[in-house]
């Protein structure tokens, strides 16, 4: 894996890591119970067994945890299908585009119960985490064009369509989606094309 590579986990202390991930287990767990606007500060800490002092250590307030789960859950998601390949070829782009679709229609189908007001966050998450991944790879490819503007139509069409996958309710699977999109996400890469 690339040093500061998108995907990479945060470099926390493991104690930190451990308390974070039961700050978003509660939270989680809560969320589904209750929804999001019942939940207190108070609430998660007291689920996840520490005091609001350990929480604030840790996340300005609920939004700030809201953030950093869908972050998190959108990153393992990545992690597990591209199995933490940093390079570009069209078989990791197609799983890229494969983990958007998924994830996408796990989230509308409330796997993960985030409410439709968090829709901006979590477009905002995909989106960028979307755009540091494939900035990386064409970074790595020394793409001649203009990486940043060619990462951000990759990674907006990239979500566009799972978004068009997830609302038409078609039969069609995120793999045969995705095969067939393939070439409109790539001609946005224009690898290797002089300016």
């Amino acid at each position: 894996m690339l040093p500061n590579s998108p995907i990479e986990p945060e470099k926390l202390d493991p104690r930190e890591r451990r308390t974070r991930k039961l700050l978003d287990q509660a939270f989680l767990e809560l969320l589904a119970e209750k929804g999001f606007d019942a939940i207190t500060v108070q609430d998660i800490a007291s689920r996840a067994g520490v005091n609001r002092a350990t929480f604030y250590a840790h996340f300005h307030d609920k939004f700030d945890l809201l953030d950093y789960s869908i972050r998190e859950s959108f990153r393992e998601e990545i992690k597990k299908r591209l199995l933490q390949s940093c390079h570009f070829d069209m078989e990791n782009l197609r799983r890229l585009i494969i983990a958007v679709c998924e994830y996408t229609q796990c989230l509308r189908s409330h796997c993960v119960p985030v409410q439709r007001q968090f829709e901006p966050l979590v477009e905002n998450q995909i989106k960028g985490q979307l755009y540091e991944i494939i900035l990386v790879w064409l970074k790595q490819a020394e793409n001649r064009n203009s990486p940043e503007i060619s990462a951000t139509a990759a990674s907006w069409a990239i979500y566009g369509l799972a978004m068009q996958w997830n609302r038409e309710k078609k039969n069609q699977s995120a793999e045969s989606f995705a095969d067939e999109v393939l070439p409109l996400v790539a001609a946005n890469l224009r690898l290797g094309e002089p300016t």
